[in-house]
């Protein structure tokens, strides 16, 4: 059959036509790219500046100032004075809430001055080791620009030592390095948000699209048991995906698990109820099933680049940081590392527990108003 350049052109404009009538699907393929570059070009920056350190000093001179102030301007450090001693600051450090403690002790000046070459001792969470591995590399140019700078004069003999003092670094929590115990652990709510979120959300389109829609609005059930009725199968696979990532972690990539299971499995539960309640959201906003797979894919991809699972939180600009605090998946990685690799209790995982909570009556809310309209 000879090609019809006519016929050709008339399918052309046919599907021009469609696409034209299809404005929100046309909206997603345009503004949501537009969307997704300006914001990950800004956003994703693998140099981490201001990671929070905790200051323990007991030693007040013009050295210890110096070392405090070299470290602030080097924009890799920002420096939190909160933590007076050290059990507060081992708490913050198991908590999340700082990435460093500096130690300095009482007699770090006076052993400068007699030459004895005094040690300070910066501990670091290298749960992170990608993190916290840039910052450490630029301690040893801080040490020598303080003595440098402050070891003048009738000192500069304790300069003639290549380091007067020593800065002794402690891993916690990963002390090898080992970037498998970081991304691990992050792989178990990175697999769950995508495939729980992406199969709720085409649940309730695959029915309106197929026409059997119908039948359950043909039925006495109110919205609220159809709802949690369709979800209830995937709390299972929500949980069986768990247990074979946590299974794999231990056994297949040795991550060590030191924590509780009875939490992992909690936070886990609370985690795939959030990630369900977003499916149903976006699959009563969407008219079809190729607009519950964009929404689904503009929801997956900042969740993933802007969580902490892949590049370092603390290294986004504080703007991009607020965006990853509203996403469930960011306070999931920080449960579940805190519970695997630091044995962190209830009380230490509250303040990443309570958001999840929040996110979760919001997304009930919203799934059931949008689901009740879907159904009129």
């Amino acid at each position: 059959m000879n090609f019809s350049f006519h016929r050709w052109w008339a399918i052309v404009l046919k599907e021009f036509l469609q696409l034209k009538r299809d404005r929100v699907t046309f909206a997603m393929m345009v503004v949501l790219p537009i969307i997704q570059l300006a914001l990950f070009g800004f956003a994703i920056n693998t140099d981490p500046k201001h990671l929070p350190i905790a200051i323990v000093t007991y030693d007040e001179s013009d050295f210890t100032r110096t070392i405090l102030s070299s470290m602030q301007t080097s924009d890799y450090f920002a420096i939190n004075k909160d933590y007076t001693t050290p059990n507060e600051a081992q708490a913050a450090l198991k908590k999340g809430e700082v990435q460093f403690i500096l130690t300095i002790p009482s007699d770090f000046t006076k052993k400068l001055l007699r030459g004895e070459k005094p040690s300070i001792l910066l501990e670091a969470d290298a749960t992170d080791p990608v993190t916290v591995s840039v910052a450490l590399s630029s301690i040893e140019g801080i040490a020598q620009q303080v003595a440098k700078k402050d070891l003048v004069g009738p000192l500069s003999g304790l300069w003639s030592q290549k380091n007067p003092f020593d800065i002794r670094i402690h891993r916690l929590y990963n002390p090898n390095s080992i970037n498998q115990y970081n991304i691990i652990p992050g792989l178990m709510g990175t697999v769950m948000t995508m495939t729980l979120t992406m199969m709720t959300a085409l649940a309730i389109t695959r029915e309106r699209e197929r026409g059997t829609m119908e039948n359950l609005l043909a039925t006495p059930a109110r919205p609220l048991e159809i709802m949690t009725g369709k979800i209830i199968p995937y709390v299972f696979i929500g949980l069986v995906q768990a247990s074979l990532i946590l299974f794999a972690s231990h056994y297949v990539f040795g991550v060590p698990f030191n924590g509780s299971i009875v939490l992992v499995y909690t936070v886990a539960l609370l985690f795939i109820a959030v990630n369900l309640t977003i499916g149903i959201t976006i699959s009563s906003l969407a008219q079809n099933m190729l607009q519950a797979l964009q929404l689904t894919i503009f929801y997956f991809l900042p969740s993933i680049l802007l969580s902490g699972f892949m590049f370092p939180f603390y290294g986004m600009p504080k703007w991009a940081q607020h965006i990853g605090e509203i996403l469930p998946l960011t306070y999931f990685n920080r449960l579940i590392r805190g519970i695997i690799l630091k044995d962190n209790n209830l009380a230490m995982l509250w303040p990443n527990i309570w958001p999840l909570l929040i996110i979760a009556v919001v997304m009930m809310t919203l799934a059931v108003k949008f689901y009740k309209k879907t159904l009129d």
